[in-house]
């Protein structure tokens, strides 16, 4: 079980204790902050993108932030393309509304958004749809192995 795994990723970085589980989902930015009773926007939601070779490029941005094609493109040199459901599952061992930068195969690339660092606490999932964890935003990139801070958001007037 996906979220079984998590646990124990994060208990062997010490974090394990952060983990909660809810009785109702959290599959959705919106869902998750009503079961943490939390803003949207500090929801960390893990995006899955395919990579110019066919890999997984997981980017993890704040909950009110949509991906901005140009910039996407800029940095990684090929169109946005979000993996279907299907390949994420098979690219990250986690369903979507469970996807997190936590517990992945090798050759998974995370990065994270700069769309974060306004916030003191995030939370990301932790590999079901009724789970997240709370983390700060220099531990989620420790814990997630994240390869670098990015700017791939839309700018946030211009989504309000």
């Amino acid at each position: 079980m996906s979220i079984e795994l998590v646990k124990s990723f994060l208990s062997a970085k010490g974090l394990g204790d952060r983990v909660m589980e809810f009785e109702v989902s959290s599959a959705t930015v919106e869902l998750a902050a009503a079961a943490l009773g939390t803003e949207g926007a500090r929801i960390a939601k893990s995006l899955t993108f395919y990579g110019k070779e066919g890999e997984c490029l997981l980017i993890v941005t704040a909950g009110d932030q949509k991906i901005d094609n140009a910039k996407f493109k800029a940095f990684f040199g090929t169109k946005a393309k979000m993996m279907s459901a299907e390949d994420a599952l098979a690219a990250t061992g986690h369903a979507v509304g469970g996807v997190c930068p936590f517990a992945l195969p090798d050759g998974v690339k995370v990065y994270a958004d700069i769309s974060m660092q306004r916030f003191d606490i995030v939370y990301p999932a932790a590999g079901s749809a009724n789970s997240a964890v709370r983390l700060t935003c220099a531990e989620l990139f420790e814990a997630s192995g994240a390869l670098e801070w990015i700017d791939v958001c839309k700018p946030r007037e211009t989504i309000l």
